[in-house]
């Protein structure tokens, strides 16, 4: 039992798990605002080719995520443009790098976020919003005070997805970010390396937590629709 405890205390179990949380926040706070900007956005818009811009947006949802991996390398790689301009600014490139960990959990958890809010600002009754309009309400007041609201089932449960889908990001992470323990070793890469060393007391330590906090998540979920 001792040995138990001093297994789940030491800074090795922790750090992949603190790494995975600190990740999962940051990457979730910036798919939370783009994709309830672009939900609403592409919600109440039509357009030439929005069939096909949304179909672009949603592709990570359904790519292997190897191949979103290599995507991610290709666009911020060293012979890249985007990525020889962060190298320019930053003086380092962005890949293997605490940073890229936090794009690919932002580019994996989007499409989670963008449909749950599309669909929810779809739901919303027009009529309501131009009412707020004809009292002379600003767009944005009318999107922060009625639309919001009315679509704020949807926005959390597209919120805590997003979430969980961050907290659990494996093939591009490791891709792009790479392994490297207390900087971008996720729990999911964590369970990865332990599984291959045959460190099997340490990869269910991993397993439980991380089933643990997404069964959380998914309970948040229940029972705010409830």
């Amino acid at each position: 039992m001792d040995l138990l405890l001093s297994k789940i205390l030491a800074e090795e179990f922790l750090s992949p798990i603190w790494i995975s949380i600190k990740i999962a926040t940051l990457s979730g706070v910036v798919v939370i605002i783009i994709g309830t900007l672009t939900g609403r956005l592409l919600a109440r818009t039509s357009f030439k080719g929005k069939a096909i811009l949304e179909t672009i947006l949603m592709l990570p949802m359904v790519l292997p995520p190897t191949v979103v991996g290599f995507f991610l390398i290709v666009i911020f790689g060293k012979n890249s443009i985007m990525g020889q301009a962060i190298e320019w600014i930053f003086t380092q490139p962005i890949i293997f790098t605490w940073s890229a960990a936090v794009i690919a959990a932002i580019v994996v958890a989007f499409p989670l976020m963008f449909q749950s809010a599309k669909s929810g600002f779809q739901g919303v009754d027009r009529d309501i919003e131009d009412s707020a309009r004809v009292d002379g309400a600003s767009e944005w007041r009318v999107f922060l005070f009625i639309s919001i609201p009315l679509a704020s089932k949807a926005l959390i449960t597209g919120s805590i997805l997003s979430l969980a889908r961050a907290l659990g990001e494996f093939g591009a992470t490791l891709m792009f970010a790479g392994n490297i323990p207390g900087e971008t070793q996720t729990i999911p890469i964590a369970i990865y390396i332990a599984i291959d060393s045959g460190n099997m007391t340490m990869a269910w330590l991993w397993v439980i937590s991380i089933v643990v906090i997404s069964f959380l998540m998914l309970l948040a979920i229940r029972v705010k629709q409830e």
